[in-house]
């Protein structure tokens, strides 16, 4: 399946399970382990566990098995591994903290250098 193909069921399932302010991220040059990133909210921890768990179905239904889910026993943050995509599901506030669109969207100049500390 492609990476646009899955990005589209992913979001589509995100929408059907009332997700909130869906951020899809192409981070394709400047990690190797996915090409997308797609941030979502919940509104509780429940919620934000029934999406991942419906996410996680759909993604079984059609032959994209996860190939692992974190944070589902908290739900304040859930990850959902599906190689070419990764979902993080999230708490409004746990989503503020991090900033993960942010982070992801940064260029390489726009990145501190990291400092050693002598």
């Amino acid at each position: 399946m492609q990476t646009k193909e899955l990005v589209t069921i992913v979001k589509g399932v995100l929408e059907d399970m009332k997700a909130r302010d869906i951020s899809v991220i192409d981070v394709t040059g400047l990690t190797s382990i996915t090409d997308t990133m797609i941030v979502a909210s919940g509104t509780s921890d429940r919620h934000v566990k029934a999406i991942a768990d419906e996410l996680v179905e759909k993604m079984k239904e059609i032959g994209a098995r996860p190939l692992g889910v974190e944070g589902a026993e908290q739900g304040d943050w859930v990850l959902v591994d599906l190689q070419e995509v990764v979902v993080h599901l999230m708490l409004p506030r746990v989503r503020d903290f991090y900033n993960l669109e942010k982070l992801w969207s940064m260029t390489e100049k726009q990145r501190e250098p990291a400092t050693a500390q002598h």
